[in-house]
């Protein structure tokens, strides 16, 4: 279940944040392709929907800070993967400093199928990675452990 109506820009940025208007269209389409897939993830760890949309909220101008460099890396979608992961378990830890955890990338990748319900070409659109590695993790993820 993902909200595809939500603001790109949102409340007026804290100070050293940048102001999301201001990127690059590049960044811009990347945002509109991937915020509804993560605030899916992020209302997994934060139930309460106004909090789920603030976390994805900070991660994007946290993404934003690092933009250009993100972009250099071998694999862009798989670095700013990483930002979102980073923010949402901060700030889960602020507001649940004794429940679960944001985990394992392999927890991830289950979370993104099975709860909520991504494909899995779509999660290697996400995540950064190749749909033939990720359809192997999610089979070994099921498999029962002695």
């Amino acid at each position: 279940m993902t909200d595809r109506h939500i603001s790109a820009t949102g409340p007026a940025p804290a100070d050293g944040q940048v102001e999301l208007a201001d990127m690059p269209v590049e960044f811009t389409a990347f945002c509109e392709m991937n915020r509804p897939r993560y605030l899916s993830y992020a209302r997994v760890w934060f139930r309460e929907p106004g909090e789920a949309a603030e976390v994805v909220r900070c991660a994007l101008h946290a993404l934003a800070r690092v933009w250009p460099q993100v972009l250099g890396s071998p694999n862009a979608p798989a670095a700013a993967w990483e930002v979102l992961r980073e923010t949402v378990a901060e700030r889960h830890s602020l507001t649940d400093p004794a429940g679960r955890r944001p985990g394992q990338a392999d927890e991830d990748l289950a979370i993104l199928h099975y709860v909520v319900g991504l494909a899995t070409p779509e999660i290697a659109d996400v995540v950064g990675g190749d749909t033939a590695g990720i359809a192997t993790r999610l089979r070994h993820g099921l498999r029962p452990t002695d």
